[in-house]
């Protein structure tokens, strides 16, 4: 069982990365339908896709004592549903984003179950594998 969760997590802290470099070097330009963004624009979104890196290291943090690392796991999740609760809302108000965004949408409000997994797997029996 923690294997399986191990992989999941590697697998699932493969996504901000690739968003992560995409969006830091690519710029939100091919996003937009290639139409030009304004500077402040491109800034901030090239800002905020760094971010994923963090992410990114810090599940891989977690992978290192997924028995007692839960607590920063938890804080992950739940910053990656807000995300998804953020889409949501520009779902509902803005208008259907791309179909992969959607995807991540989907992804980010259904993170919470990751929290039960990891909470499940620190109270079973059997040895602590790091």
């Amino acid at each position: 069982m923690r294997t399986a969760f191990k992989i999941a997590l590697m697998i699932l802290s493969l996504i901000p990365l690739y968003f992560a470099a995409v969006g830091a070097f690519g710029g939100p330009v091919p996003q937009n339908g290639g139409e030009p963004v304004t500077a402040a624009l491109d800034n901030q979104f090239r800002y905020l896709s760094a971010y994923y890196v963090s992410l990114f290291l810090l599940i891989w943090w977690v992978l290192g004592d997924i028995d007692n690392r839960g607590t920063v796991l938890r804080l992950l999740v739940i910053a990656i549903f807000l995300g998804g609760v953020a889409r949501l809302y520009s779902y509902l108000h803005i208008g259907t984003p791309e179909p992969m965004q959607v995807i991540g949408m989907v992804l980010e409000l259904g993170a919470p179950v990751l929290i039960l997994w990891q909470r499940h797997i620190a109270h079973s029996p059997g040895p602590v594998v790091p």
